[in-house]
């Protein structure tokens, strides 16, 4: 009997958002819960003065309670804002407490873009990714725009670095077993779900 063959990053992409879109809105709320009890004491979180999160679509966790913890706590929050010009740039913006937001053109909420309020990703402490796909080796598969990609590309090239801390977010049906990985592709320290922390290797 032969095995099937393998899933294409698209495939896969596609299989795993249909998981996560399928959770129901209590499922949804719970897991927003579990991911804040995972991740609010933890000494990663309330040691970082910097920490980017992600205001969550298509069915990703949801990080709002940490947001909104982070911010009680005086740390400065920030979110990816995308460039106008290159359309393919991504930058790291603050985000403050009742601040105004409105739909980027993949319809995402983000700040209205100002210099003055960004901060460059190596001088963050922490960054909470959304992801589609996720394994235990630090291998994460995005929505496959590349945003996250380009904007950490030098952390790549560079064999140790100390900051910031990658973390993916996700509910636990998005782990695979292995991920391929492109040279190209940052290696997360770990991915935090509603259930458990998976350190990368």
């Amino acid at each position: 009997m032969t095995e099937p063959a393998p899933l294409s990053r698209p495939q896969l992409r596609r299989m795993l958002r249909k998981a996560r879109r399928t959770l129901s809105n209590s499922e949804q709320r719970q897991a927003a819960r579990g991911l804040y009890r995972q991740l609010a004491q933890h000494p990663l979180f309330r040691r970082a003065k910097h920490i980017s999160l992600y205001l969550p679509t298509d069915g990703e966790i949801d990080p709002r309670l940490l947001l909104r913890a982070a911010q009680r706590r005086g740390k400065a929050t920030y979110l990816p804002v995308l460039s106008a010009w290159p359309r393919t740039k991504m930058v790291f913006q603050r985000i403050h407490p009742g601040e105004k937001l409105r739909p980027n053109r993949f319809r995402i909420l983000e700040p209205r873009v100002k210099q003055a309020q960004q901060r460059k990703v190596w001088a963050l402490d922490l960054v909470l990714l959304p992801l589609v796909g996720f394994d235990e080796h630090g291998g994460r598969l995005g929505m496959g725009g590349g945003f996250y990609d380009r904007s950490l590309a030098y952390l790549a090239r560079r064999k140790n670095w100390r900051k910031p801390t990658l973390l993916g977010l996700a509910h636990e049906c998005q782990k695979v077993e292995k991920l391929d990985q492109a040279s190209w592709d940052v290696p997360l320290q770990g991915t935090v779900t509603d259930r458990k922390w998976y350190f990368a290797d």
